[in-house]
């Protein structure tokens, strides 16, 4: 599977596939929809709003890498599950 970089740096990072579609986005939306969660039960995990939890679940808004990694921690995933670059979590 091809990504794409849309930015990086020390606050963003969002991986693509060919197609064009976030794989951040589905992965975190399957991982919590899979475990029955609520976005308020993982936004507050996370220590983030339930808006901006749902604004990075939605692609509206990209993803900060500290939020990145705490999703994995929660999820017990690797960043690289979340980014698309592996299949094994």
């Amino acid at each position: 599977m091809t990504q794409y970089v849309s930015k990086v740096n020390n606050t963003f990072c969002v991986m693509y596939n060919k197609n064009g579609d976030f794989m951040v986005i589905k992965r975190l939306k399957d991982l919590r929809e899979d475990r029955d969660l609520k976005q308020q039960q993982v936004a507050d995990y996370l220590g983030i709003t339930r808006s901006a939890y749902s604004n990075y679940e939605n692609g509206i808004r990209e993803i900060p890498l500290a939020v990145l990694m705490k999703a994995a921690d929660f999820y017990q995933v690797s960043v690289d599950y979340l980014l698309g670059r592996t299949d094994e979590p």
